[in-house]
């Protein structure tokens, strides 16, 4: 695993206090627009069963419990599983991408699998979503991952329109956090030839809008699995 990558993990355990102090406190603005964007594409689809993979302190898990889906929430950060775990609105489970595509370890199958803003790395990412169509449901006629993640044309800010690595200093997230998180920047083609190549298909795609700013204030992906013709 490139260093990057190891260094995506080590910021996460490493800023776990300020980053669960940062959602719990309201300090972050987008998360008022993303947040029940996301709610509202999950009401929509309805699924029974969710992997709320990269879950963090446990926001969406504990959001999504009172409307009577069942999720698992699961994350490489053990800091922040036991901060979603002293929250409650569990089961939550420490593991990393790596085991998941390697199927070292056993989840549930799910209706769906949301990723919000929990897609960071490169080769771990690129292998879990290779693995995402096996942790589907096959029985599910609507079984989906749905992907939120910083709209690239935002995202990008000034530097070039490219795939790469880039770095978060967390400016304006608050106090507490004490190391920058590599994150690694893919352009809107890199992220639907990633779903391709993944054995998944493009189904929705959604731009939800920053009224103060009238761009994006995030991407969303839906994708379902292939499915054989016959």
């Amino acid at each position: 695993m490139p260093a990057a990558d190891d260094a995506v993990v080590a910021s996460w355990q490493a800023n776990a206090a300020a980053w669960t102090g940062a959602v719990r406190d309201g300090l972050i603005a987008s998360r008022r627009i993303t947040g029940p964007a996301l709610i509202e594409i999950l009401r929509e689809r309805a699924p029974a069963r969710v992997l709320d993979l990269g879950c963090g302190e446990g926001w969406l898990t504990r959001a999504l419990a009172p409307m009577g889906i069942a999720v698992v929430g699961v994350d490489a950060s053990a800091p922040l599983i036991d901060a979603a775990r002293a929250a409650g609105g569990g089961p939550f489970l420490v593991r990393d991408y790596a085991a998941i595509a390697a199927g070292e370890t056993t989840l549930p199958l799910a209706d769906a699998i949301v990723c919000n803003f929990s897609l960071l790395g490169l080769a771990p990412v690129d292998r879990l979503l290779a693995a995402v169509p096996h942790l589907l449901d096959p029985a599910a006629p609507r079984a989906a991952l749905i992907v939120q993640t910083l709209h690239p044309h935002a995202g990008c800010g000034d530097a070039p329109y490219r795939d790469g690595w880039r770095t978060e200093i967390w400016s304006g997230f608050g106090e507490g956090f004490v190391q920058p998180a590599p994150w690694y920047f893919r352009t809107l083609e890199s992220w639907t030839a990633l779903l391709t190549r993944s054995g998944l298909w493009l189904t929705d795609m959604r731009e939800p809008p920053n009224p103060d700013t009238g761009r994006p204030a995030s991407l969303i992906l839906v994708a379902e699995p292939v499915r054989d013709a016959g």
